[in-house]
């Protein structure tokens, strides 16, 4: 009798181990642990080659992960005009593939459950779409906005995210340092103001439009382009720009964001900037891979 009840449990075993098998290879696999990785580093073309080499694999069929992330690292590719040009269908496939998944039940879960990829790679198409419409490239923006809004709509997670809260410091000395204060202080007067696509004014600011605007103010005259900004700001290094600075950004071509920093000397990064998605903000730069990993260098204007 007692081994008869012994031979079921293991049968039953064998039987679980069968059918949840793919379930539990996907969620522990090695190989779908460092496509996570690296794509959180920003190598995004290491991710497409292996996930590319995953999907010629029938060993991976159990598991859509290896799509995803075929799809996700191209769309963060496809943002450099270069590999884009190479690539010309790269935009509409990915979509597609991520709306497979989006109707599909387990890949569903998927898009849940990287839901933190998912809000930053919305992010950084928001960023890319407001250097299109700057550059008044109407067909390339209406394309991938529409791409956008048909994906992202009724995604069950939370797309606005709120931004950190931080206390910054102004008990400061000396001539400089008073400039500083104020340049930080009137930045943080616009808080709230919305975003608009080539707005150099309160009733809408785009990113380069916010900086030129705020320096403006203490009769520094910047030029219009994040870029250009980038190229006639003095370089600094990392641990020497605060309060007053500017901090620059890339998603892989030339220079795309500019934001103010806001944080004391060696104190963890905060700026003020104008989000795509949110109007003018202030987060912590370290707390956030989207803009760590897109950091491009640091610059100043202050005298």
């Amino acid at each position: 009798m007692g081994r008869n009840i012994q031979i079921r449990k293991t049968l039953f075993f064998i039987l679980v181990c069968f059918f949840f098998r793919p379930l539990f290879v996907a969620a522990q696999h090695p190989k779908f642990d460092k496509l996570e990785q690296l794509y959180d580093q920003g190598h995004y073309a290491l991710v497409l080659r292996k996930s590319l080499r995953l999907l010629d694999n029938p060993e991976y069929d159990f598991s859509k992960l290896p799509i995803y992330y075929k799809s996700i690292s191209s769309l963060q590719l496809v943002q450099n005009e270069f590999w884009r040009r190479k690539r010309p269908r790269a935009i509409d496939n990915s979509f597609d593939q991520l709306m497979v998944l989006k109707q599909d039940a387990e890949g569903k879960k998927i898009l849940i459950s990287h839901a933190t990829e998912i809000r930053e790679l919305k992010l950084s198409l928001d960023t890319w779409l407001a250097d299109l419409k700057r550059q008044k490239r109407e067909l390339e923006f209406k394309q991938i906005k529409n791409r956008m809004s048909l994906f992202f709509q009724d995604l069950d997670m939370d797309f606005d995210v709120p931004s950190h809260q931080v206390i910054v410091d102004f008990v400061w000395t000396g001539m400089e340092s008073e400039k500083r204060k104020e340049i930080a202080q009137f930045a943080d007067d616009y808080l709230g103001v919305p975003y608009a696509f080539g707005g150099n004014d309160p009733s809408g600011f785009d990113c380069s439009g916010y900086t030129s605007f705020v320096l403006n103010k203490f009769n520094i005259t910047l030029p219009r382009r994040a870029a250009d900004q980038f190229a006639s700001s003095k370089k600094i290094n990392e641990e020497d720009a605060h309060m007053g600075d500017f901090v620059f950004f890339s998603n892989g071509g030339e220079v795309n964001h500019v934001g103010i920093l806001v944080n004391k000397p060696g104190a963890e990064k905060a700026m003020i900037h104008a989000s795509s998605s949110k109007g003018i903000q202030l987060i912590l730069i370290e707390q956030s891979n989207y803009w760590k990993l897109r950091i491009v260098g640091y610059g100043s204007f202050i005298r």
